[in-house]
């Protein structure tokens, strides 16, 4: 296999440099058979580099550990799942998983708008090779995942401890997914500003990619968070660290753009933000990855540090500096087609969703990058907290959740204050009343202010599907439910749009409700000690000792009862791996039990049997687990694509109204 996977990607990489090459000649020259050609090259690369992913699982499958990379990162004692997840475990293997998504999504796009954007089209090529170049060249010079021992063990050393999860089969190939497929957008969008074609053509190439890329992204980071919740002890499923930050910046960014960019394509405006945002996102992924593999800053999450760090710096400055200087130069033919009529406006509402997105990113940018920059100019390393970001952020957040309420509501150009009234009248109530019973039944008024906020924007969601519903069944007599249903066919992009803010505003209430009101008390038990924490009492039933085909097992076994009322046992776990004795890791104890989740952690234990417990009552963190599958629908609903309309069935005031909206 060694000899195969280097092979294939040393093909690959001249493959690369070719189409790069032939790219530019035929576009400069205007030579379509050069073009052809690279983009042809394309699919040549994406299926080498796809048999060099193969080659590797199937080393890591068969348990070859003449490579160093798989004897490092597997064991034949190791559950088949997770010798598979091991692909990505280390720095080679997620390097070579990034190119193998970033070659296959940019031949299909290639393939998809070769006909349709053929000026682009050149331009989108070589900047993908030269992406992919940089991979290639990391894989088969600096850090190889094909590198064979000199004497092969009989045994692997195993997974890290803390990426034995399930999570791990998940969380990092969406994350390093959605991290590669922003190159795709990012081609489109260097193509435009190379060519000079800064119309709706590369906006509309990219729109459904960038979604995509938006998409795979922030379900990777949602799957983080139930993963480090049930790991790593704290109580808690964010904690503002630096890989986690990096990882939500081209997310924030992305967001940005997915607002703005229908400005560009309703009004012609936002123009220069909409580059700036996307060609951001890119750059931003790069730096997300950088951090984590340069070991710059100190993580929970890095796992794969290495001396790749300045390779991925130097990429990330060549880039940076030849995107933003292709966009100064650009600037003129990016101004606005019109200019802002009112602030009070569907315009207005988006260009402020912009500014609160990227001050967002920009604070947490600052917060992430504050230890270096203070390293550098004052000799010590000063670390920035939750407390920052909480105090910085949440205010963004807040406005951005009102933000949501009131935008759908804006009309476009400038907005009737009578009609505007009119529309927020009913959801302004229920957010009003939601945060008068908030703070009588709660007593916490920050708490009682967000929670309002977020109703008011349910209400505005629920409002626009009444209307719309409403409006459906006068015109055609249909059921209510039938409306709704074809409100969402009709114009998936709107309403699947609506699915994704009720997404958002669920997992809103379960950040309020588990940030400002979690429970946390610790206990030192024997077994048959019963202990009071709020309304729940838990009950150390012992300590069981167990083992599993790679580690040994240590169990407290937890009863758990509400008011007095047995609900069930919950168990908190130990691990110990065989070559990691001196790294036991946790799995949390977690039980759901009304909007209440049980959190229990293992921190020591004796051979008496007592131990040290420590117990959480998180209230409605599991509403950002429900708010993340409703995310998937809305995901998915943005995809359906919108029936065309018959043109035989425009006629008199319908058909008129079709063309002059043309």
């Amino acid at each position: 296999m060694a000899e195969l996977g280097s092979g294939v990607l040393i093909v690959a990489l001249l493959l690369a440099l070719y189409g790069f090459a032939v790219a530019l000649i035929g576009a400069r020259r205007n030579i379509p058979e050069l073009v052809e050609s690279s983009i042809r090259a394309t699919w040549g690369v994406a299926a080498l580099v796809v048999v060099a992913s193969g080659a590797l699982l199937y080393a890591f499958v068969t348990h070859d550990f003449s490579l160093d990379y798989v004897a490092g990162r597997s064991s034949t004692d190791m559950p088949f799942e997770l010798v598979l997840s091991a692909f990505w475990g280390g720095q080679e293997g997620s390097l070579l998983y990034w190119a193998t998504i970033s070659t296959v999504l940019a031949a299909i796009a290639i393939t998809i708008h070769r006909r349709r954007d053929r000026a682009l089209i050149p331009y989108v090529v070589a900047t993908s090779f030269a992406i992919n170049i940089f991979f290639l060249v990391m894989l088969t010079m600096i850090t190889s995942p094909f590198t064979v021992r000199a004497n092969p063990p009989d045994e692997g050393m195993g997974l890290n401890p803390l990426l034995r999860d399930p999570g791990m089969i998940i969380h990092p190939p969406l994350l390093l997914g959605g991290f590669a497929a922003f190159a795709v957008p990012f081609a489109f969008a260097i193509a435009a500003l190379v060519t000079g074609r800064l119309g709706e053509d590369w906006i509309r190439a990219i729109r459904h990619w960038a979604l995509i890329a938006w998409g795979v992204l922030g379900l990777g980071l949602l799957i983080g968070a139930w993963w480090a919740y049930h790991v790593l002890g704290w109580g808690g499923y964010w904690g503002w660290d630096p890989v986690e930050n990096v990882a939500l910046l081209p997310w924030l960014t992305a967001t940005a753009f997915i607002h703005s960019v229908i400005v560009q394509e309703r009004r012609g405006m936002l123009k220069i933000w909409n580059m700036s945002l996307i060609v951001a996102s890119f750059l931003l992924a790069i730096f997300a990855t950088f951090v984590v593999r340069s070991g710059v800053l100190s993580s929970v999450h890095s796992f794969a540090t290495s001396e790749i760090g300045p390779w991925f710096l130097g990429f990330l400055a060549i880039m940076t500096v030849g995107s933003v200087g292709l966009l100064i130069y650009r600037i003129p033919g990016l101004q606005s087609d019109r200019q802002l009529e009112s602030v009070v406006s569907r315009e207005g509402g988006f260009l402020f969703n912009n500014l609160l997105f990227t001050a967002m990113a920009f604070a947490t940018f600052w917060g992430t990058v504050f230890p270096i920059v203070s390293e550098l100019f004052r000799d010590t390393k000063l670390m920035v907290g939750p407390p920052f970001y909480d105090q910085v952020n949440g205010p963004i957040l807040l406005a951005l959740i009102i933000l949501m309420g009131i935008g759908p509501l804006l009309a476009w150009r400038r907005s009737s204050t009578r009609l505007l009234y009119r529309n927020l009248i009913y959801p302004a109530v229920a957010g009003v009343v939601s945060t008068i019973v908030a703070i009588i039944m709660l007593d916490h008024i920050l708490a009682s202010i967000a929670i309002g906020a977020t109703i008011f924007a349910v209400g505005t969601i629920v409002l626009e599907y009444a209307r719309g519903a409403y409006a459906r069944r006068k015109s055609t007599g249909e059921m209510y439910p039938v409306a709704v249903s074809m409100l969402v066919r009709k114009n998936s992009r709107r309403y699947g749009g609506y699915i994704v803010h009720l997404a958002i505003a669920i997992m809103a209430l379960g950040v309020i409700g588990s940030h400002f009101f979690q429970t946390e008390r610790q206990f030192v038990m024997e077994p048959g000690e019963t202990a009071e924490i709020g309304n729940y009492e838990v009950t150390f039933q012992g300590l069981d000792n167990r083992q599993t085909a790679d580690a040994s097992v240590i169990a407290a076994v937890v009863d758990v009862a509400r008011n007095g009322d047995h609900r069930g046992t919950v168990e908190a776990y130990r691990f110990f791996y065989r070559n990691f004795e001196d790294q036991p890791t946790a799995e949390m104890g977690v039980m759901t039990i009304g909007i209440d989740d049980v959190y229990v952690v293992l921190d020591r234990w004796e051979e008496s049997g007592t131990v040290g417990l420590r117990v959480f009552i998180n209230p409605m963190v599991s509403w950002i687990w429900i708010g993340g599958g409703v995310f998937v629908v809305g995901m998915l609903t943005l995809f359906w694509p919108d029936p065309k309309p018959s043109r035989s069935r425009q006629k008199g005031p319908a058909r008129e109204a079709v063309l002059r909206e043309a």
